[in-house]
């Protein structure tokens, strides 16, 4: 019976595995999805459902966490030698921090979404994304000042002049969003065409 159990654990943790591993070339939008077709399933979903374009939420997850779903911020080192704390709560594809993700998780009432979870970190970006066009008035396809308010948080976008290396990330996130657009119109309607894939 002890062997049989862990047979199926073994088998469920190379499920997970599996599922939740880096694609192979994390450059390409279309590669992802060829690794990855449920997460094109998800992503397509979340653009139905916030608003929000499809290249947006993968630039979003590449600059964040390279599609790495332990990901997490480095230590601080005491004596620059000596792990410490880390530097913020952020983990998973969206690098979501605690407290955002528990409102997150209030407002959507889905409570038991986890940010190791690709389906939920991309509903999550899609949550975000909309509330900033709501509060901040930034079109939902700006992945410039789009991903300037996701790294800066709501209340201090309107310093974000001020913070250079902030600046930078959101021109990278610009261009990734850019290159995964016109890479995804080669290949969306082949996609769009594997319906017999369930959710």
């Amino acid at each position: 019976m002890i062997r049989k159990t862990n047979f199926y654990l073994l088998i469920l943790l190379f499920f997970v595995a599996a599922c939740s591993s880096v694609p192979k070339n994390t450059k390409n939008s279309c590669a992802i999805f060829q690794d990855r077709y449920l997460w094109y399933k998800h992503t397509k979903k979340v653009e139905e459902k916030w608003g929000v374009p499809i290249y947006i939420q993968l630039a979003f997850v590449k600059k964040e966490s390279d599609f790495n779903w332990l990901a997490k911020p480095p230590r601080y080192k005491l004596f620059k030698v000596i792990p410490y704390k880390r530097k913020s709560s952020s983990f998973g594809y969206s690098q979501a921090v605690k407290g955002t993700w528990e409102q997150y998780k209030r407002e959507t009432g889905n409570k038991l979404a986890t940010r190791a979870r690709f389906k939920d970190s991309v509903d999550f970006i899609g949550y975000y994304v909309n509330k900033t066009h709501k509060l901040l008035k930034i079109p939902k396809n700006d992945a410039y000042r789009q991903y300037l308010a996701y790294y800066k948080g709501w209340g201090d976008y309107k310093n974000y002049s001020k913070d250079k290396k902030a600046i930078i990330y959101a021109k990278s996130v610009k261009d990734i969003a850019s290159t995964y657009r016109k890479q995804l119109t080669m290949c969306r309607d082949k996609l769009n065409r594997k319906k017999y894939i369930i959710y």
